[in-house]
């Protein structure tokens, strides 16, 4: 061997190589593999190839042989199917909350789960910097701080950013906040924390790429029983399908009358859960419960031509006024 230290890496570089260089479509011969061990200082030759990749495949790797021109071996399973990793890239892309430089260091590290080649035709379908994205890189400290504080059921202090417009310009209005944090929850590409202000008896939601510090103090969380309907466990699931846009609000039962042909976008909102009863040959009505919002009327009003609120009275209310206000604007 040239380079005896890495006699012993030698099946782990051919592990590498067949990971980094091979898929059904593309595929590697014994002598290529040697190339390649000796452009990192280690000679080789096919019958140790060979054996190695024998050990691999006792090991538990799939590495097939396959003797369809070009004939040579790829790494036929991998933790992570090729549509996987380019979900999960599409899903980092588009999240408004990860900084660019973030974004592209996640990037990086999902390429590594999948073929070179693969990889390649990856980065062809991923844009970054056309997107909006967060300029906060104390995001994942944050997350990170919060997590911690989940486990431990301790409470959160942290410093939360809102842009206000002020003589003529932009400004950050930064707050300080000590919080019970209960969950962590991805909404419409933003991360947010749902929590409870411990002046107030209410749940709080607070986005992760404003809040610029976040210190875990010693003072134990409060029960998320005290402020939410919910006894043993928090359901997040339950809880942000009831809130419209991440806003807080009282929980209440709506009845909505629906026009048949927007029952795909009721079903997206709320679920194949709802129980929808047939009103007339053109409209059905169902019953729901959601936090009554400024969120939920203006997803109402987004379909104020297809769906009506029957009941209750005052959500019925707060959409004839919001409509008032819009129709002052406009005459």
């Amino acid at each position: 061997m040239a380079n005896k230290p890495n006699r012993k890496l030698k099946l782990l570089y051919v592990l590498d190589i067949l990971k980094n260089n091979t898929d059904e479509n593309h595929k590697i011969s014994a002598d290529e593999i040697c190339e390649i061990l000796e452009s990192y200082g280690i000679e080789s030759e096919r019958k140790s190839v060979y054996n190695d990749i024998e050990a691999l495949i006792d090991y538990g790797y799939d590495i097939v042989y396959s003797k369809s021109e070009p004939r040579g071996y790829f790494l036929a399973y991998r933790e992570f199917e090729t549509p996987e990793v380019f979900l999960l890239c599409d899903a980092v892309q588009s999240a408004d909350f990860i900084s660019p430089k973030k974004t592209r260091e996640l990037l990086n590290k999902l390429d590594k789960l999948v073929s070179k080649n693969e990889a390649k035709k990856n980065r062809r379908r991923v844009f970054i910097d056309n997107r909006t994205k967060s300029e906060n890189e104390q995001t994942y400290i944050s997350i990170d701080v919060i997590s911690r504080a989940l486990d431990e059921n301790k409470q959160v202090k942290l410093s939360y950013v809102r842009h206000v417009f002020e003589e003529g310009k932009v400004k950050e209005n930064i707050k300080v906040f000590q919080v019970s944090p209960y969950a962590l929850t991805w909404v419409e590409d933003h991360y947010y924390l749902i929590c409870n202000n411990k002046k107030y008896d209410n749940l709080m939601h607070l986005r992760v790429d404003r809040i610029k510090s976040a210190e875990c103090v010693k003072e134990k969380a409060r029960h998320f029983s005290e402020v939410s309907d919910y006894k043993n466990v928090f359901d997040v699931a339950d809880y942000t399908g009831k809130s419209f846009n991440m806003f807080g609000g009282e929980k209440c039962t709506i009845e909505f009358l629906c026009e048949n042909n927007c029952l795909e976008q009721i079903i997206d909102r709320f679920g194949k859960s709802i129980s929808p009863r047939k009103y007339d040959e053109n409209h059905f009505t169902f019953l729901t419960q959601a936090l009554v919002s400024e969120g939920l009327v203006n997803w109402i009003l987004e379909y104020s031509d297809q769906i009506e609120v029957l009941k209750p009275t005052d959500l019925r209310e707060k959409i004839i006024q919001k409509t008032k206000n819009i129709l002052e604007k406009y005459n």
